[in-house]
C-alpha cells in the first residue's frame, strides 16, 4: 500500500515537473528570442533556399534545422513563433478565464433570472464548436494578434463558467456562507473573500488546460491562412508552408508540427500533474 502511494505521488511530482520544464523552457525561448536566434526570421537568402537540416546529407550547419522556400532559417522562425504562440494562448485563456470566472461565480451565487439568462447562453454557445465560431469571426473581421486574442478568449469563456457556476452553488449552501451572510457581509465581499480562493485551485488547473487549446486553436487558424498574416513567423504559418512541400521538404511542416506536439503535450502535462495534486479526493487517497 504504502509503495502503491509513492508511486502516485511520484507519478503526479513526475508530470508537473516535465511540464513545468517544457513550458518554462519554451517560455524563456520565447523572451530571448531576439537573443538565441541565430539569424532574421523574415531574412531571404534564395543560395540557401529549402536547405534540409544538419542530419541530412546535404545539411549544413549553417542552419541547423534547415531552411524554407525563400531561404529564411528555420530554427530562428520556430524560436520567433514561439513568442506568439505563447502570447496569443495565454492572453486569450486569460481573457476567457476572466470572463467565465466572473459570470459563472455571479450566476451560481445570484440564482433567479440572471442565472438562467447566463447559463442557457452558455449552454447554447457550447453546442456550437469553437473553432468554427473563431473561423466565422476571423473571416469576417481579419485576422491580426488582437483580433485572434479576442475571439479565441470569448469563445472560450463558457468552459470556465459552467465549471465555477457549479463550484459556486455547492459553496453557496455552506455554513461558513451563510454565517458570513447573518453577519450582514455585502456580496462583493462573500464572493471575493470566501468564494473566490476556493476555486482558484480548479482555475489554475483549467486555465493551464485551455492554454493547450488556444494554441491549438491559434495555429489552426494561421494554418488555415485565417490567423496572422505571412510572412509572420507563426508555427501554424509554417506548418501552412510546409505542407505545400511535403514531399520535397518535409522538415519544414515536421519540425513546426513537432515544436506544437511538445509545447502542447508538456502545458497538458502540468495541468494534469496540478489536477491530480491539488484534487481533494486524489490527496486523501495518498
Amino acid at each position: 500500500m504504502a509503495r502503491h502511494r509513492f508511486s502516485r505521488l511520484f507519478d503526479r511530482r513526475l508530470k508537473i515537473a516535465l511540464g513545468a520544464t517544457i513550458v518554462i523552457g519554451v517560455v524563456l525561448m520565447a523572451i530571448l528570442a531576439p537573443l538565441i536566434a541565430p539569424y532574421d526570421p523574415y531574412k531571404q537568402d534564395l543560395i540557401y533556399r529549402l536547405q534540409p537540416p544538419v542530419w541530412s546529407d546535404l545539411g549544413d550547419w549553417k542552419h541547423v534545422l534547415g531552411t524554407d522556400n525563400y531561404g529564411r532559417d528555420l530554427l530562428s522562425r520556430l524560436i520567433y513563433g514561439s513568442r506568439l504562440s505563447i502570447m496569443v494562448g495565454v492572453s486569450s485563456a486569460l481573457l476567457s478565464a476572466v470572463l467565465g470566472t466572473v459570470l459563472g461565480m455571479l450566476a451560481g451565487y445570484k440564482g433567479g433570472r440572471f442565472e438562467q439568462v447566463i447559463m442557457r447562453f452558455a449552454d447554447a454557445h457550447l453546442a456550437f464548436p469553437e473553432i468554427l465560431l473563431a473561423i466565422l469571426i476571423i473571416a469576417a473581421i481579419g485576422g491580426s494578434a488582437l483580433n485572434l486574442i479576442l475571439v479565441l478568449g470569448i469563445s472560450g469563456w463558457m468552459v470556465y463558467a459552467r465549471v465555477m457556476y457549479n463550484l459556486t452553488r455547492s459553496l453557496r449552501e455552506r455554513p461558513f456562507i451563510e454565517a458570513a451572510q447573518s453577519h450582514g457581509a455585502s456580496d462583493a465581499y462573500i464572493i471575493g473573500r470566501h468564494i473566490f480562493p476556493q476555486l482558484v485551485p480548479v482555475l489554475t488547473v483549467v486555465a493551464t488546460l485551455q492554454v493547450a487549446q488556444m494554441i491549438l486553436q491559434e495555429t489552426a487558424l494561421s494554418f488555415l491562412g485565417l490567423g496572422l498574416p505571412p510572412p509572420t513567423a507563426t508555427w501554424g504559418n509554417m506548418l501552412a508552408e510546409g505542407r505545400d512541400r511535403l514531399w520535397a521538404a518535409p522538415w519544414i511542416a515536421n519540425l513546426s508540427g513537432l515544436a506544437i506536439i511538445i509545447v502542447v503535450w508538456g502545458i497538458n502535462m502540468l495541468g494534469n500533474g496540478l489536477r491530480e495534486q491539488l484534487d481533494p479526493k486524489s490527496r486523501e487517497r495518498r
